[in-house]
């Protein structure tokens, strides 16, 4: 019983050193995820061009989430993750020179997005690979919870709301902040203890027989194998996918939706995004009791099916507190999925092969974000509203023709 207390304990103070390193890391996002885009408003006040903004940070996961993967189960994981916050370190002083200097140009600002975002590749997958080694298979879905929910709490009720008001008093200022949050969470991540650095395997003498490129052939192939075979991740890959699309397609106006519609002052678009967000938190942390009560299916097929209703109804609003309000539900249902859908991968994946299966699955889902992002842009051109309105149904159609597979995922979850 002492040593199971003892290991317990370890245990947790590893989680507890992911999840330091985890809320720095959002913090900053938050105050860069605001201000990037209200920076953008400031070079161009075309929708097309603003949304391309969006989609050169999903990008990344187009051209590098496999390669990520990859790095991720070869490497120590604890300096691969320092090192994709220290680029984006980087790049974040880079944007906020070129302000400062009066620099800085729209494809300027798409450059560094974009490796902005090959960071942001890395860690996340990272993150995703060194949950399962910090806490026990049973508490997965609680650990999951607890990342979304710190990272919604940081990222959309401190960074949101402090970047927005950081804006309106120097457009540099909520930039060079970021970059000192990335930095923290770099050096936090070090502190990690050396049990999280690689993935455990147990295939040592295949593993030694390849090396260089033909191991690094064998590693991506292994993991297209697997969700090769896997039926029931294959399918929901599919799904997430169509549904990933959906939504940011509809998502692809919601800084000029609410700047120029809802005519909200920029200063305030931090407090508009923190009210939404507070359903995505509430999603987050209720999550593992939704699921413990009504099994992750129902809970996934709900999730879906509502996210894509409420994602219309944005458009429908006819004032702000109703953008705001169905805004937040959308979110709390997008949420609610992610928590599950997390913990469904982790447990399922071999741990030696999550690492570059989880950057593949995230290449397909989150690479057709950019598509979907700049295609919401043009039809925004005609109507800031239009886009919720089409990417709302696009969801329902998805979760509709789905739901087979959605409520199959109890059942099939031990099969494949």
């Amino acid at each position: 019983m002492r040593e199971r207390t003892v290991a317990d304990r370890r245990v947790g103070n590893a989680f507890g050193r992911l999840w330091a390193a985890s809320i720095s890391s959002n913090l900053a996002d938050g105050l860069g995820r605001t201000a990037i885009p209200l920076i953008a408003t400031t070079l161009t006040r075309d929708p097309l061009l603003i949304s391309a903004v969006t989609a050169m940070a999903f990008v990344p996961w187009l051209l590098f989430g496999l390669p990520a993967g990859l790095l991720i189960d070869r490497v120590d994981r604890r300096v691969a993750m320092a090192s994709a916050n220290g680029l984006r370190v980087l790049m974040a002083l880079v944007v906020a020179v070129s302000i400062t200097t009066g620099t800085l140009t729209i494809w300027l600002l798409y450059a560094c997005i974009l490796i902005w975002g090959m960071g942001e590749t890395i860690f996340d997958t990272a993150t995703n690979a060194v949950v399962p080694g910090a806490v026990p298979t049973s508490g997965l879905e609680r650990a999951n919870g607890r990342i979304q929910g710190a990272q919604l709490v940081v990222d959309t009720f401190i960074g949101t709301p402090i970047s927005g008001i950081m804006f309106a008093a120097a457009i540099a200022l909520p930039v060079w902040s970021t970059a000192a949050g990335f930095a923290v969470s770099a050096a936090l991540v070090l502190l990690l203890p050396a049990t999280l650095a690689r993935a455990v395997t147990d295939d040592a003498p295949a593993r030694t027989a390849h090396t260089g490129m033909r191991r690094v052939v064998h590693d991506a192939g292994e993991s297209l194998a697997f969700l090769a075979h896997h039926r029931l991740l294959r399918g929901l890959l599919v799904l997430t996918t169509l549904t990933g699309a959906m939504l940011a397609f509809g998502q692809a106006s919601e800084f000029l939706f609410f700047l120029d519609t809802m005519a909200v002052r920029p200063a305030l678009l931090g407090f508009v995004m923190a009210a939404i967000g507070a359903g995505a938190l509430l999603g987050a942390l209720s999550a593992s009791r939704l699921v413990g009560r009504f099994g992750r299916a129902k809970v996934m097929w709900a999730a879906t099916l509502l996210a894509g209703i409420t994602l219309a109804m944005i458009g429908l609003a006819p004032n702000l507190p109703l953008a705001i309000v169905s805004y937040a539900l959308s979110a709390f249902c997008v949420s609610t999925w992610n928590v599950p859908w997390s913990a469904l991968r982790q447990q399922l994946i071999p741990g030696a092969m999550l690492g570059r299966t989880i950057g593949f699955m995230r290449s397909v889902t989150w690479g057709a974000i950019p598509v979907a992002t700049v295609l919401g842009g043009f039809v925004a051109r005609l109507d800031l509203r239009a886009p919720f309105w089409i990417g709302g149904a696009g969801v329902v159609i998805v979760v509709l023709v789905g739901t087979p597979l959605l409520l199959s995922i109890d059942r099939r979850a031990d099969g494949g």
